[in-house]
């Protein structure tokens, strides 16, 4: 029987996997690093040090995707607090919002300006906010846009905010205002407010994996062949043919540790591949449909993990870096995540993302280059000092984000609709797979939803509609607090 075939070992595409071989062993994941599994979430592993590409706090508000994650680890998961906060003006402000902190940092009359600056735009907001800066503005006023905003998203977009969609910040900060976040500060400091589950921005503890997110994955790709599935790496998809007559698909892929070319057949393809990608792989496209994936943009992503004498300067998460001064975007403290990251009890591991094109001055870089970088912007952000510097490291990762530009969404409606009516027997999940800006629990679930409509025959599940269910994506629903699985049932 001519078997299932998942492109991509990400966490979308290992979780399709893992739900399919429970049922039926004929599943393959083509994976094209020869090393790593996890895409984005794998965790890298040198000289002892572990380090993410981008943080990854597993947190879900479905039931089914935390069931997942406990299922493969148990008790390798470790309960952690969340920390972070924003340097901005040589000042450091604690997020979730501190009220008295925030206050004395900004100052009264700063504050003031901000409150009265958040009451216009509350009075006169932009009718239909179709861009990010539009979008933000309406909910906290143009005052703590500047501050809290615009530096950092344009850093990770590289474009100015009157350029991203709206459904960005819609996507990523919904139900969060400047009410709501005065409203949580006040409580987090008369400590009413212990767990602040509503809004996945606020949320104050996580699980974590005591190696990094990558042992999440590495874990599933060992049970999915436990099981009687492959996990081939190495092996990049480079074109997709459908046999209408068989009802087959023939996916030829590179096989790197081989060095040849091999074709594999499916019944049923699941692509996690960025969909620009998959509309040069697969044959027969229109030439519209190509050129209109050629539009679609990717913010690429480069992480300098620098070995440092731990001294003891921070111990968040992260920072996120609304300084103009400097290059980087978010500071990691891999210590904090789990003291397992890192070899030595002296020692620290801190990781500068750096958010850059492929192929432009940062990206093209030597990594002593960016290792220099790293260390001077440490020590001018007052976080490290470079004689305490041990040793650095630097991870490329391309197409990390898929870019939201004012023009995106017609363009994926377009793929979209072709790949719906020309592509019988494949779906596509996770988040360069839908060029959706998709955290992890949300690629996890589109991949169960694909499953569930493999296996049953049927689309009943749209896959697309896992972002836009707001019940699902920011608040706990009611049949989520009785105990019911949060599984999104609309269907286009």
């Amino acid at each position: 029987m001519t078997g299932i075939v998942c492109i991509g070992g990400g966490p979308a595409g290992l979780t399709a996997a893992y739900e399919l071989v429970r049922h039926r062993p004929d599943v393959t994941v083509l994976e094209a690093d020869p090393l790593y599994v996890g895409g984005i979430s794998r965790t890298i592993q040198v000289d002892g040090f572990c380090f993410d590409i981008g943080g990854h706090r597993f947190f879900s508000k479905s039931r089914e995707v935390v069931d997942f994650w406990k299922e493969i680890l148990g008790s390798q998961l470790l309960m952690r607090p969340r920390k972070s906060r924003i340097f901005y003006g040589g000042k450091f402000y604690p997020y979730p919002l501190d009220l008295k902190a925030t206050l004395c940092n900004l100052g009264m009359i700063e504050s003031a300006l901000c409150g009265i600056s958040y009451l216009y735009a509350r009075c006169f907001p932009t009718r239909n906010p179709k861009t990010f800066e539009e979008w933000v503005t309406n909910q906290f006023g143009s005052r703590l846009f500047s501050i809290f905003f615009k530096t950092y998203t344009e850093k990770v977009w590289g474009m100015s905010c009157s350029e991203i969609s709206a459904d960005w910040a819609a996507q990523r900060i919904k139900n969060l205002s400047l009410f709501e976040a005065l409203k949580n500060a006040v409580m987090r400091s008369l400590g009413l407010n212990k767990k602040n589950n509503k809004i996945k921005t606020l949320i104050e503890e996580f699980l974590y994996p005591r190696k990094g997110p990558g042992m999440m994955w590495e874990e599933a790709a060992r049970k999915i062949e436990e099981k009687g599935g492959h996990v081939q790496m190495g092996c990049k998809a480079t074109s997709l043919a459908y046999d209408a007559v068989a009802k087959l698909w023939n996916i030829e892929y590179s096989d790197s540790k081989a060095g040849n070319t091999k074709t594999i057949q499916a019944s049923q393809v699941i692509s996690t591949m960025p969909l620009r990608e998959l509309m040069h792989a697969i044959k027969g496209v229109p030439a519209h449909v190509v050129e209109t994936a050629e539009k679609l943009r990717y913010r690429d992503f480069i992480t300098v993990a620098l070995a440092i004498t731990d001294r003891s300067k921070f111990d968040d998460n992260w920072i996120y870096i609304h300084s103009p001064e400097v290059k980087v975007g978010r500071i990691q403290n891999f210590k904090s995540w789990s003291p397992e990251m890192v070899p030595d009890d002296a020692l620290t591991c801190y990781g500068l993302e750096y958010f850059c094109f492929e192929g432009d001055g940062l990206w093209n870089a030597s990594d002593e280059e960016l290792i220099a970088l790293a260390t001077r912007e440490l020590e001018q952000i007052g976080l490290g000092s470079p004689s305490d510097v041990r040793k650095g490291y630097v991870v490329r990762q391309p197409k990390a984000y898929p870019v939201y530009d004012q023009d995106y969404q017609g363009y994926v409606d377009i793929i979209r609709d072709w790949l719906e009516g020309s592509c019988p027997g494949l779906q596509i999940v996770g988040r360069n797979g839908m060029h959706k800006y998709n955290n992890q629990d949300h690629s996890m679930m589109t991949a169960m939803l694909a499953v569930k409509n493999l296996l049953a025959g049927d689309k009943k599940y749209d896959v697309w509609c896992v972002n836009q269910d707001a019940e699902y994506h920011e608040e706990e629903s009611r049949s989520g607090a009785s105990g019911e699985r949060l599984v999104p049932t609309a269907v286009r």
